[in-house]
């Protein structure tokens, strides 16, 4: 009877833990959920080789920087496995990208590849005339450090890489849009205002 109950207690923990674990991971909300409060934004990003990456993908695109990579320029790779995760946001992921035709929102290297899944801290940042602290969207998956994230991808797999000069993130000319003021619904501005 102990051993039983013993096993049991030990199962519960075990999938406390699972599940515990399972939280951590945030859902994707895709790049509209980002454009309607920072829609400046969105305008400067959309027009950047980041948003636009998913199109170097299609047969024909980048013919000259495909063949020095020793990729084939007449092949479509907006399906090969290798290249979404550098291609898209979130794929493989919870809310991210499955398809082209599935998820239109995620196609390109959009703001949530670089600032983390959104769904969690778009509700924090998304309560008007609400205040926040970094470290509560922090909690929520914003990354605020998404410097971090650039080598992910550009990097020595990358098939381009050998004859591009290598990327300091730190030293990179980042970010990708014009800088977002978050000020308005920080607890300096509201006790200021």
């Amino acid at each position: 009877m102990k051993t039983i109950v013993l096993c049991s207690t030990l199962l519960l923990f075990l999938a406390s833990t699972a599940m515990a674990a399972e939280q951590t991971e945030f859902n994707y909300a895709g790049v509209k959920s980002c454009k309607k409060c920072h829609r400046k934004v969105w305008k400067t990003w959309k027009e950047t080789p980041m948003a636009l990456s998913f199109d170097i993908l299609k047969p024909g695109e980048r013919a000259e920087i495909k063949t020095k990579a020793g990729l084939d320029p007449n092949k479509d790779y907006t399906r090969d496995e290798t290249c979404l995760p550098c291609h898209t946001t979130g794929y493989n992921k919870s809310g991210g990208f499955v398809s082209a035709e599935k998820t239109p929102t995620m196609i390109g290297i959009s703001c949530e590849a670089c600032h983390g899944p959104g769904e969690k801290y778009n509700k924090v940042m998304g309560k008007h005339s609400r205040t926040y602290t970094e470290d509560e969207v922090a909690h929520a998956g914003l990354n605020m450090d998404p410097r971090v994230t650039c080598l992910t991808c550009h990097n020595e797999n990358s098939p381009t890489r050998k004859f591009q000069d290598p990327l300091d993130p730190q030293e990179h000319d980042w970010p990708g849009h014009d800088p977002v003021q978050l000020k308005y619904h920080t607890p300096e501005y509201q006790v200021n205002k």
